[in-house]
């Protein structure tokens, strides 16, 4: 059964459509799922990055395939006001690397992450979405429908649990363990403050690959990049193949 919005009514006689999972849920210890998954943790103070709220564990909620992480996973990130180029540019890399039989991760957000994520099962790729909302909670609204075909048919993932409320801050948190989850992160487009920087942190933070698409590094507007291409594992990208030799 799909997801389904309903409308009820609010103050003034409007209305708003609220979107629900109907698809079945459940969680798992975020440790166990990347022993599982058979990426590296370096060590366990990794994750107290990833716990709140006073609780000893971090947990993932899921609805779909978790076996989608056994394989190579690579985050395809950006702007939600991406350009033509970058659209394009997000699209190309969704499909390459879905025709090499890489799963497409991204957080669901408008603009990049849309692209890559649509992209990839339109070219029958594999897709894992993490993102910032309670599993049973779609943002921004009109991605819904997404949500759902992923939830049923790929894998969704997020680290708030039913109820929790949604905030800016959330986001952050997500970020850190869409790239826990993934051996690499492609940034197409962002801006010096965009909320993607987070995850370029947390990909230095723990050991994985950084890809900068080679048109953001030459941006001369943008200053962000360089405080990234001294570390070891941050690459420009210029080519897909770049990503599938190093993975």
């Amino acid at each position: 059964m799909p997801a389904r919005a309903e409308q009820r009514g609010e103050r003034g006689g409007t209305t708003r459509k609220r979107y629900r999972l109907s698809v079945p849920a459940d969680r798992i210890e975020l440790q166990d799922l990347i022993r599982s998954s058979g990426r590296t943790v370096k060590n366990d103070k990794q994750f107290d990055l990833l716990r709140s709220y006073g609780t000893r564990d971090a947990f993932v909620h899921y609805a779909g395939d978790l076996t989608l992480l056994n394989g190579k996973a690579v985050s395809i990130v950006g702007t939600r006001e991406v350009s033509e180029e970058g659209a394009r540019r997000a699209a190309r890399l969704a499909r390459e690397l879905s025709a090499a039989g890489i799963l497409v991760v991204s957080g669901l957000a408008k603009g990049v992450d849309t692209v890559a994520l649509s992209t990839a099962i339109e070219a029958s790729g594999r897709t894992a979405a993490v993102i910032g909302t309670p599993l049973q909670k779609a943002y921004p609204a009109e991605n819904g429908a997404l949500q759902t075909e992923i939830a049923e048919r790929h894998l969704l993932l997020s680290p708030f649990a039913e109820g929790e409320a949604v905030f800016k801050g959330n986001f952050p948190k997500r970020n850190r363990v869409m790239a826990l989850l993934s051996d690499a992160t492609v940034i197409v487009e962002a801006s010096d403050t965009s909320g993607t920087l987070h995850q370029a942190v947390e990909c230095i933070r723990q050991g994985r690959w950084l890809f900068i698409l080679r048109s953001v590094v030459d941006d001369a507007n943008l200053q962000w990049p360089h405080r990234f291409l001294k570390e070891e594992r941050t690459v420009v990208l210029s080519s897909t193949n770049d990503i599938i030799s190093r993975l």
